[in-house]
């Protein structure tokens, strides 16, 4: 609704030391082709208006070949030439101080959000003496007169006065940067309407006159601080989305000397060709390649498969990938501004940054209201004093106008609708993190679902097995020692049978899990390579041997998410396109698709590879939902226009998503979709109704038919019915839409593994 709140537009955080051209070398990481690119924090970055004055201040410098302003994120990402000079790059920080913004690099960001605090202790105090005045303004209008009223009114100016000044700073701050900038927001008028009324409301009561106006600009604060507080949260909660990713990255490494010697080293001290030690239980922290051991790896922040991998000499491993079972050497193939987790933070960071078609409206339309407003008021002053109206009566015509014309109706149209959206969300399980969200997912027509813990549940379940019964117990027995999840499978499967009793039990780590029978007999139970001597026999995930000889194999089947048939049915049954986005294998997603009959499916892909294919369905014209779960889906998600996630995701995969559903059943994504499009018709209705009452209102003020006291109570009005529609969407309920017979038949049956 307005710009560049922050009270520190033209000051540094405290504590936090100006940075050097020696700062930005040190924090960028390049691109390639002569460029760097280094992400700054700018906390003052409040509203589109920032953007372009960032972004057009820095596009102006030679030596920034690209800027962008993320401003859910609060951040600058420039991209500069290495060519330039210790004093160009300085420049780039004294050029974002200029236009009123200071920044700092992401490793001094502060902890605290002191912007918050301060809207919310300015939003309490309004609230509070908003309901104080308009009690004494009942007595007034109840009927007291002469000192008795003028005691209330006097009371009231006590109230308001120090409130303006507390509560009203935000506005006026934001107000004051603009005219120092030369430029107008919409905060100017707002700080003119509240000056000018607390002025006149004084006045009145200086001259003991009837009405008095001082609940009028106490109530415009409150209710514009409590929109603001609310956007405020919501961006907060959005900006952490990245910070989860920060915490796989290991804080250091043990690295091999050439004379056997171990050391360990800060992260930022490992360079690529620098032999590590990974143990059993820590994350890989550069990328690398393993030259010694081997051992299970969990590689689903790359994948975004549950299954474990088996990592040997030769096998390649991204930072972030899980050690499991047993400690390799590793060689550094990156440092850690390279690595794979640092390029998935970036891509996030860069995907997020994008300027949506709506901001770009309201831009302009914040850019026209300023002046629209101010010339209203200007006129209705100048015409009426033209008239012959003495300048008491032009003067209330002119606050009148103006508190009339204040942005209360239009600025709640959209954060009303999205609050009784969300919680109309969260009783259907569906968390609301970004409200933006809403509106674009309103918009979408293609969704984009990932396979593993998203269309399944992502932990094998046993389908069956070849073998004799009597051999069963002791796979139980071996399987009930191990921590794999096809072990795990197996033990759940056959929890009702006994388990035979092994001695010298043990797991080899990649491998299996081995022990002796009281014959001595060597009894397997792993992948077929370890266990069995004759390979030709079976291609099964897991067999079971004694002494080389295959006695059982066992499949697995992944386990559709409860209501997966009847989603996907229901999306398509609202004219979406639908398409499976895994990096499984290509035979098991065609398998996926063809049982969900979804559009259209791609197997096999990579983080990256997933953003291209969000990017090209964004380049047809495709408004894109992407549905996932993984740390290996975040970038994608952040890709998309809009996305969710189960509740079970990982954390980094919840934190890129707008949408958070609770419960297991995929029944969650057209609900959501359903509830989106309501409240984007409630928000056009909203616009709507506040248009009409400036219609209606506007030519009334400024023909002198409305006194500040009827401006206020008119503003609320308008506030009340937008508030009132929005809140018909408590009450709707989405039709669930039938996917048809199969998904009585099928849900929770298995796809063969």
């Amino acid at each position: 609704m307005a710009c560049c709140t922050s009270s520190d537009l033209a000051a540094p955080e405290p504590g936090l030391a100006s940075i050097s051209a020696d700062d930005i070398r040190a924090d960028s990481r390049s691109l390639g082709n002569g460029v760097s690119q280094i992400t700054l924090s700018a906390p003052a970055i409040h509203c589109g208006a920032c953007i372009g004055t960032i972004e057009s201040a820095l596009g102006s410098l030679h030596q920034v070949a690209r800027a962008r302003v993320n401003l859910t994120e609060r951040r600058v990402l420039i991209e500069w030439r290495e060519t330039a000079t210790d004093a160009e790059l300085a420049g780039i920080i004294a050029t974002l101080a200029r236009t009123g913004y200071a920044v700092h690099t992401e490793t001094g960001e502060p902890e605290t959000d002191p912007e918050f605090s301060r809207l919310l202790r300015a939003l309490g105090v309004a609230g509070f003496s908003a309901m104080n005045i308009m009690l004494l303004s009942v007595s007034v209008w109840s009927g007291a007169e002469g000192a008795t009223r003028d005691m209330f009114h006097w009371i009231s100016a006590c109230i308001a006065g120090p409130t303006i000044l507390y509560s009203g700073r935000v506005f006026y701050q934001s107000a004051w940067s603009a005219l120092r900038n030369r430029r107008l927001n919409m905060d100017v008028p707002i700080a003119l309407a509240i000056t000018l009324a607390f002025i006149m409301s004084l006045y009145q009561v200086i001259n003991s006159a009837e009405h008095a106006w001082f609940d009028a600009p106490v109530s415009l604060l409150f209710f514009l601080l409590a929109g603001r507080t609310a956007d405020h949260m919501m961006r907060a909660r959005a900006r952490s989305r990245v910070s989860g990713l920060g915490r796989l990255m290991a804080k250091g490494a043990v690295v091999l000397q050439d004379d056997g010697q171990r050391r360990y080293l800060p992260i930022e001290a490992v360079k690529p060709g620098m032999t590590l030690l990974v143990a059993a239980g820590e994350r890989v922290p550069v990328d690398g390649v393993v030259i010694d051991g081997r051992s299970d790896v969990d590689r689903s922040l790359v994948t975004g498969e549950s299954a474990v991998e088996v990592a040997t000499p030769g096998r390649a491993l991204e930072a972030g990938v899980l050690n499991l079972t047993g400690p390799v050497n590793l060689r550094a193939t990156s440092d850690a501004k390279t690595s794979f987790l640092s390029s998935m933070e970036a891509m996030m960071t860069e995907a997020s940054a994008a300027h949506g078609t709506y901001r770009r409206i309201a831009d302009r339309a914040a850019q026209l209201y300023s002046p629209v407003v101010h010339l209203t008021a200007l006129i209705s002053l100048i015409g009426w004093k033209l008239a012959g109206a003495d300048w008491d009566f032009a003067l209330q015509v002119t606050v009148a106008t103006l508190i009339i014309t204040c942005p209360c109706a239009l600025g709640l149209a959209v954060p009303m609708v999205h609050a009784v959206a969300a919680g109309r969300l969260s009783r259907s399980g569906i968390l609301l993190k970004d409200g933006a969200a809403l509106e674009r997912l309103a918009k979408i027509d293609s969704v984009v679902f990932d396979k593993t813990g998203t269309l399944t549940t992502g932990i094998p379940a046993l389908a069956g097995y070849t073998g004799e019964a009597a051999t069963l117990p002791f796979a139980v027995a071996l399987a009930r020692v191990s921590n794999h999840p096809y072990a795990r499978g197996i033990a759940a499967g056959l929890a009702d049978i006994p388990a035979a009793t092994l001695a010298d039990i043990g797991e080899v780590p990649g491998s299996g899990v081995e022990a002796r029978s009281s014959d001595g007999a060597l009894w397997r139970f792993g992948s077929p390579r370890w266990a069995a001597n004759d390979l030709a026999r079976t291609e099964a995930a897991v067999v079971l041997t004694r002494n080389g000889a295959l006695l059982a194999t066992f499949r697995f089947q992944e386990n559709l998410r409860r209501g997966a048939f009847d989603a996907v049915a229901a999306v398509k049954s609202l004219g979406l396109a639908t398409r499976i986005a895994s990096g499984d294998a290509e035979d098991r997603v065609a398998k996926m698709a063809a049982r969900l009959e979804t559009d259209s499916h791609a197997g096999g892909l990579k983080p990256s590879e997933k953003i291209a294919l969000i990017q090209r369905e964004k380049s047809a014209g495709r408004s894109v939902l992407m549905v996932g779960d993984g740390i290996n889906d975040a970038p994608a998600l952040a890709a998309a226009d809009v996305s969710m996630a189960p509740a079970a995701a990982s954390e980094i995969g919840r934190s890129a998503c707008g949408l958070i559903f609770l419960n297991p059943d995929l029944h969650a994504v057209p609900d959501a979709i359903m509830i989106a499009r309501k409240a984007h018709r409630l928000v056009v209705e909203n616009f709507v109704l506040a248009i009409a009452y400036n219609i209606v209102a506007v030519p009334l003020a400024v023909l002198g038919y409305a006194t500040p006291l009827l401006a206020a109570i008119a503003m609320s009005t308008s506030s009340i019915i937008v508030v009132a529609n929005a809140l018909r969407l408590a009450s709707y309920a989405p039709r669930r839409r039938d996917g048809g017979s199969p998904a009585a038949i099928v849900i929770g049956k298995g796809v063969p593994a």
